[in-house]
């Protein structure tokens, strides 16, 4: 069996075009799926792809990691169980094309770099899926057109542990669209497809979904100037103010920029912060703050990143890129700014998580007073 399967590589990595087929599946585009980036999101949407059949390329940079997926397989734990599932795994450098489908899966910050390989390796029909945070459809688009990229609104959990294992810590529905909000038989398949790693739909909206998640992510990023998980963050009512100030500046972003049509992630509605520290506002945290889902993933991504992986955020490409975004508009935004501050203090050692922090939120409208309280907006 392990003859056959790095045999199968090594076909892989030569650029051969072929389906693999698994239990009777094929994949139902007739071309090989190439994810770039075996992380939490890449890897585990190729896991699961290639568990359902299909003919699957992860391209890591991390070496550790390719050669541990090749060797054992890529391991799966949590939610759904513990299980290892046998895909091909490359480095960049040894990509080969052309290349029809793929899926980007790197941090945002790590887009230009990703892209940079893909592009000429990229068939005259081929387009790029962003599995990312933030608005790289943007970039990838500037790069291949607007055609032939794919937005994807993804929020499931899952968090990387070691090189070959992932634990996958909750599930939710993954949107894709067409930049210019066009539903086309691609969509279609592209979504089909992807139905098997998690329930999708197709969406004219993705701007509205990805605006939606910039706005939570401005809300994660505040959460995560302390070592404790969001709904504790929340559970603390005098700071909620200053939490919603921050999801109200994205919202103030978003609509200006034209997205009014914001979606909900759960209990979270962007929406009812447009104006403000409302009562609406106030009950969409006290929703989260009692939230008892199931879910094996206690802190976000962004946290994993300081706290476990020591590694640089995408602090620059979400909170930032919101405020690069409201300086072009005019519009004031000090909680952002004082979210990104701190937030890179933090990634280069010279400033400690803890409740501090939020204190120092709190004054980052050059008042000690803070935003409107519930009540006051009606």
């Amino acid at each position: 069996m392990l003859a056959s399967f790095e045999g199968y590589v090594a076909r892989i990595l030569r650029g051969e075009r072929h389906i693999l087929s698994l239990g009777g599946n094929s994949h139902p585009m007739g071309t090989r799926i190439v994810i770039i980036g075996a992380g939490a999101i890449g890897g585990t949407t190729g896991a699961y792809l290639a568990g359902a059949g299909h003919d699957v390329l992860l391209v890591d940079n991390l070496r550790e990691h390719v050669d541990a997926i090749n060797t054992r397989g890529l391991r799966i734990s949590g939610i759904r169980g513990d299980q290892t599932y046998r895909v091909a795994a490359c480095r960049p450098e040894e990509l080969r094309g052309p290349l029809d489908f793929v899926i980007l899966a790197v941090k945002a910050q790590h887009t230009e770099t990703a892209l940079a390989p893909i592009v000429p390796l990229l068939a005259d029909d081929g387009f790029v899926v962003s599995m990312q945070n933030g608005l790289n459809e943007e970039v990838i688009a500037r790069h291949i057109g607007a055609r032939r990229t794919v937005g994807c609104f993804v929020h499931f959990g899952a968090d990387y542990q070691e090189p070959g294992h992932i634990l996958l810590g909750n599930e939710h529905v993954m949107y894709f669209g067409k930049l210019d909000g066009t539903i086309t038989p691609r969509l279609r398949r592209v979504a089909e497809t992807l139905s098997t790693v998690m329930p999708t739909q197709v969406t004219d909206n993705i701007w509205g979904w990805l605006w939606t998640k910039m706005c939570y992510g401005s809300l994660y990023f505040a959460g995560a100037l302390i070592d404790v998980p969001l709904k504790d963050v929340l559970a603390r009512k005098q700071y909620r103010p200053h939490l919603a100030a921050v999801v109200t500046e994205a919202v103030q972003v978003a609509h200006r920029l034209g997205h009014l049509r914001l979606e909900h992630i759960g209990d979270f509605r962007p929406a009812v912060f447009a104006d403000g520290y409302t009562p609406a506002a106030e009950a969409t945290f006290e929703a989260i703050a009692n939230w008892q889902g199931v879910s094996l993933k206690i802190f976000t991504g962004i946290q994993r990143d300081i706290m476990v992986r020591k590694r640089k955020t995408e602090v620059e490409h979400q909170p930032g890129a919101v405020a690069k975004r409201a300086d072009r508009l005019g519009i004031a935004v000090p909680y952002h700014r004082a979210v990104v501050r701190m937030i890179r203090e933090i990634e280069d050692g010279r400033r400690p998580l803890g409740w501090a922090n939020l204190a120092e939120l709190s004054r980052a409208a050059g008042a000690e007073k803070p935003p409107a309280k519930v009540g006051e907006a009606d």
